[in-house]
């Protein structure tokens, strides 16, 4: 231990230290995941023909947005990420020319582009639409898709400023009772961890 960690034990204490290491953790995590997004890029680049410029501007998207790319692998968001810097530099190319080289699940890399273009458009639709959007995907029935609306119209406070589609399977999955086999579809429709849908899941009041 330096000095300085002594200095910040002394001054803070213990808590304050234990909060530190999991902000370092999670920085070197996110760290850990950009470089796995590099690394795809590059590949998923060269394979597609796409110049550098087009690989610059995805690593800049995927680092602007990786906290909000939750649950989605490095090779859906490289994907994404070069199909969307190509379309934004004046050359647009079909998506399908980077699923071609990529290694990601084919909707991982469709959910990842559309994400991502909402993010950079900076539009969103109404909540509603994805908790529509991701009852479809699980097949789940128009019962449970309006009680996960009710739950979301009692817990506003909680759902501000969070993931819509993490809320929209956290709703879903309250709205059928918090059945675990439920759970991971949701999350997979969602295009979402395990864990952030129950995280956000005991944000709310069902």
């Amino acid at each position: 231990m330096n000095k300085t960690e002594i200095g910040v034990r002394m001054e803070h204490g213990p808590r304050w230290l234990a909060l530190a290491g999991f902000y370092r953790d999670a920085l070197h995590g996110r760290e850990a995941r950009l470089a796995s997004i590099g690394a795809e890029v590059s590949r998923v680049r060269e394979c597609a023909g796409a110049p550098h410029r087009a690989a610059e501007a995805a690593l800049a998207l995927a680092r602007r947005h990786v906290h909000d790319l939750e649950g989605l692998s490095a090779g859906a968001i490289a994907a994404a990420s070069l199909w969307l810097a190509s379309r934004d530099l004046g050359g647009p190319r079909p998506l399908s020319d980077f699923l071609k080289c990529s290694k990601a699940d084919k909707s991982a890399v469709r959910r990842a582009a559309w994400r991502l273009d909402e993010l950079v458009r900076g539009r969103r639709p109404p909540l509603e639409e994805y908790v529509k959007t991701v009852a479809a995907r699980a097949g789940l029935p128009a019962p449970v898709v309006r009680r996960a609306l009710e739950i979301l119209a009692g817990n506003r406070r909680a759902v501000v400023g969070r993931n819509p589609w993490v809320l929209a399977a956290a709703s879903l999955w309250l709205a059928a009772c918090r059945e675990y086999g439920m759970l991971m579809r949701l999350a997979n429709a969602a295009g979402a961890t395990v864990e952030g849908v129950k995280n956000a899941a005991r944000r709310m009041r069902a």
